[in-house]
């Protein structure tokens, strides 16, 4: 099921286009905290957002640009803010589509059903997964933390994300090592040691001290 966020603060609007989606077989959640959309966009971790352009606090090419930094997912304007300069400025702000308002429901339904189609070829896989303010993107192998991003290995990538997927939980050595070789034939162990203990150096260079913590015997959780 693709999640989708909206964020728009005219709650009549939110509503419908989210009773209307959801209609849809989609998984829809409004944003509410406008001083911290970000927040809502990390934790929630949509496949799609409808944006639209004034928004208390910041306005929505801000919300983009701050999205744009962290995460490759679409971005649909939505706007009573229709002119030539404002659609503009909404592509340059990395925008994937604009839509006027007022709009049909089922004509934005169209074009977020393309949009979905032409971004994840059905897989409706997430880009991004966050925890601690570190956001890990999984499309460019990367991990940002405070402005500070490392390039990961394929393993590196693999074992943080299982952690990320698995949060509040330990992962065992076994399930992280399945994961990284997609086997279940015997692996010496120490590889994963060595595979940790060079991600968490990595992660330490840019101030996540702690941040893969070992529970002796079992595997390894997120601190």
């Amino acid at each position: 099921m693709y999640r989708i966020l909206i964020v728009e603060d005219d709650e009549i609007i939110a509503r419908s286009v989210r009773r209307h989606l959801e209609g849809w077989d989609y998984e829809v959640r409004c944003a509410e905290d406008f001083s911290n959309v970000l927040g809502t966009f990390l934790e929630f971790s949509p496949q799609l957002v409808l944006m639209d352009v004034k928004l208390p606090f910041f306005n929505g090419y801000h919300w983009c640009s701050e999205i744009r930094k962290v995460s490759k997912v679409p971005v649909i304007f939505v706007s009573s803010a229709s002119d030539n300069m404002n659609i503009v400025l909404a592509v340059n702000m990395g925008g994937d589509d604009f839509i006027a308002k007022p709009f049909d429901l089922d004509v934005l339904t169209v074009k977020i059903q393309a949009m979905l189609r032409r971004t994840y070829d059905f897989t409706g896989q997430s880009a991004v997964a966050e925890h601690r303010g570190a956001i890990l993107n999984l499309t460019e192998a990367t991990l940002l933390y405070r402005e500070e991003k490392v390039e990961l290995t394929k393993n590196e990538l693999r074992i943080l994300q299982v952690l990320m997927e698995n949060k509040e939980r330990v992962v065992t050595r076994d399930t992280l090592m399945t994961k990284l070789w997609e086997s279940d034939s015997f692996v010496d162990e120490n590889t994963l040691s060595v595979n940790v203990g060079r991600l968490r150096k990595k992660l330490e260079r840019i101030g996540l001290s702690d941040f893969i913590v070992t529970k002796k015997g079992i595997g390894y959780r997120l601190g």
